[in-house]
């Protein structure tokens, strides 16, 4: 019902597209093509040299990697490594993007797997094509807008409604991957799942991370299997370096393998996925064999738009990632980011007045485009962000924003809703051979889903990302919880492009609704100020959900915090541990980043 055009895939000139012979990424002739839009990265990184922050306390300190070849970032060394073995064979970003998935599964169980959702953004070298894939969970189809009010009508406490049966959306993931492979994938089905069989049957070691989010996990404990997977005889969190084996999901991934994600769908694993939820002990479900069976991935328009000499293109809906940046992007294209500082007074108070405006939209207008209609063109619409840009005053906060009125076709029937949207997520971005880029963003929702473990895999949360409260001031609210419906995340995937069609930059994040913000961060981190990957990923980060002005925890935060006060900000100085996976196409080569605060590495040929 959104109201998506035929140019929202790609809004520049028709003329700079015919008539073009489509290159390689890393071909003589692409470098050459590049050439410009590095030198003028290069100019600026070397403009901003003496003026990047020094990283967050507890950061573990990573450098930038180059790479010829291909290149992937990913949340854990052995995923990674998954994906570059694929890469190295031949494959496809699609195609290292599912091994690298599968062992995620494995090795980072509580952000994302085949329990979960994704939504991928995918760039084709050769038909100079952005195309985007939905893989969100959906509502069953017995659920009501009612489904998390409590007795009394009053919505419950976000654990209350989270941990058991009744939070668990039907799945994604797998049929998502299977959409884009029989698009864009090279190597086997099978070949692809072979690395997370191999770790999965003989084992992997606990990290220092995934020990100290079992060992932090009030639920998890209660419900087996997981208490049994994750936790010694007595309770106690296993130890870091304790080798687990998967021996379930090595089954499940070999049947999936083996018979595709139908084996998934239907049969044995479905059975067992919706035994699991309509008798969890705590809060039981209602997914039935039909919610399974009838589960379809879509692809989907992208949405895009420009930032300065950039084209930014991203996922539009059930996700609100793509939109929101765009509006922040859009409203902060007004004032001249590249004369700030990096992680300066001015440039936080700036970028934190853009996202205000761009997430009062967001809690009003965004939701699952198959049953609203969402207004895409308006909240893009130039005049429409230069009027929200107006908004901001310099030297001044604003406090709370309010939500804007867009161009649109009919009148806005709809109350605004705000969902806690957990963290508990992950993001790959890849470079292939031939310059297919991938930038993909996976997810459980709140670290371990809702707690239930099925076939050696653990069962999202997802359904909890719909607004508990199903009307506003007598209208419906956007995000409601409807049969079928897809809840609105904020993950956002994303890829930037130069004017002519040629990869800049791959990028994407996790935690929850404030994936925007540290999206939104680094893509200003490195194109207005200058900085390579893995500098913008260092520093800290910032923004505002239309509260508090956040800035994370670090060397820079009280000065930030005692300049912002001045101009009027309510200042949260907050831990924070994004997830950000990117990657830049430069003079030099690919360029990856991972996140030093997490265990994500970039690997690359």
């Amino acid at each position: 019902m959104g109201d998506h055009g035929v140019e929202d895939a790609w809004p520049l000139p028709a003329a700079h597209r015919n008539g073009e012979v489509p290159v390689a990424a890393h071909s003589p002739a692409y470098r050459l093509l590049s050439l410009a839009a590095a030198l003028i990265l290069v100019a600026a990184a070397t403009a901003h040299a003496d003026t990047v922050p020094e990283p967050a306390t507890g950061f573990t300190k990573k450098e930038k990697v180059v790479a010829q070849r291909h290149m992937i970032a990913a949340a854990n060394p052995l995923a990674a490594a998954a994906g570059r073995e694929m890469l190295r064979a031949g494959g496809t970003a699609i195609d290292a993007a599912i091994a690298t998935q599968m062992v995620l599964n494995l090795v980072e169980p509580q952000s994302s797997g085949i329990g979960g959702g994704t939504f991928i953004a995918y760039w084709t070298a050769r038909g100079q094509e952005v195309v985007t894939y939905d893989g969100r969970e959906t509502a069953p189809a017995a659920a009501t807008p009612e489904r998390f009010l409590d007795a009394d009508g009053k919505p419950r406490g976000f654990f209350d409604a989270a941990i058991g049966g009744r939070s668990v959306g039907v799945p994604g993931v797998l049929r998502a991957l299977e959409l884009a492979h029989k698009a864009h994938g090279k190597l086997p089905w099978a070949q692809l799942f072979q690395p997370a069989i191999d770790l999965a049957e003989n084992g992997f070691a606990i990290s220092p991370r995934l020990h100290a989010l079992i060992a932090n996990d009030e639920h998890l404990k209660r419900f087996e299997p997981a208490r049994s997977y994750f936790y010694t005889a007595d309770g106690t969190p296993k130890a870091v370096g304790t080798v687990l084996v998967n021996k379930p999901l090595a089954a499940t991934l070999r049947a999936v393998a083996e018979g595709g994600p139908a084996a998934f769908y239907a049969g044995k694993i479905a059975t067992d996925i919706v035994t699991a939820v309509t008798q969890a002990p705590v809060n039981a479900g209602d997914i039935t064999l039909a919610d399974l069976a009838a589960y379809q991935a879509k692809q989907r328009p992208p949405v895009c738009g420009p930032y300065r000499i950039y084209v930014v293109c991203g996922m539009g809906p059930p996700s609100s990632g793509g939109l929101t940046l765009l509006e922040i992007l859009g409203v902060l294209e007004n004032f001249d980011m590249a004369k700030t500082q990096p992680v300066s007074v001015e440039g936080v108070h700036l970028y934190a007045e853009a996202a205000r405006l761009g997430y009062a939209d967001r809690n009003l207008y965004m939701a699952d485009s198959d049953f609203v209609a969402v207004p895409i063109r308006g909240l893009l619409d130039p005049g429409y962000l230069k009027s929200r840009a107006h908004l901001i005053d310099p030297n001044k906060a604003m406090g709370i924003a309010p939500a804007g009125a867009p161009p649109m076709k009919a009148s806005w029937d709809h109350g605004a809703g705000e969902t806690p949207e957990f963290p508990s997520t992950s993001h790959l971005s890849i470079v292939d051979d031939d310059g297919n880029a991938l930038a993909m963003t996976t997810t459980i929702e709140d670290a371990f889903g809702s707690r239930q473990m099925v076939d050696g895999f653990l069962l999202n949360n997802q359904l909890t990302d719909f607004s508990f409260v199903p009307e506003e001031n007598g209208k419906p609210v956007a995000n409601r919880v409807e049969p079928g419906k897809r809840p609105r995340s904020s993950m956002a995937p994303t890829l930037i492009f130069d004017r002519e069609h040629r990869l800049v930059m791959v990028i994407g994040s996790v935690l929850g609704s404030s994936i925007i913000n540290h999206v939104g961060k680094t893509i200003v981190a490195a194109l207005d100020w200058g900085l390579d990957i893995q500098a913008a990923i260092d520093v800290p980060n910032f923004g505002s959900r239309n509260g508090p002005t956040e800035i994370e925890a670090g060397p820079d935060a009280q000065r930030l915090s005692l300049g912002l006060v001045a101009l009027g900000h309510k200042v949260e100085i907050l831990e924070v541990t994004s997830g950000l996976h990117g990657i830049m196409v430069t003079k030099d080569g690919l360029v990856g980043g991972a996140d030093p605060r997490r265990e994500g590495v970039a690997l690359g040929d």
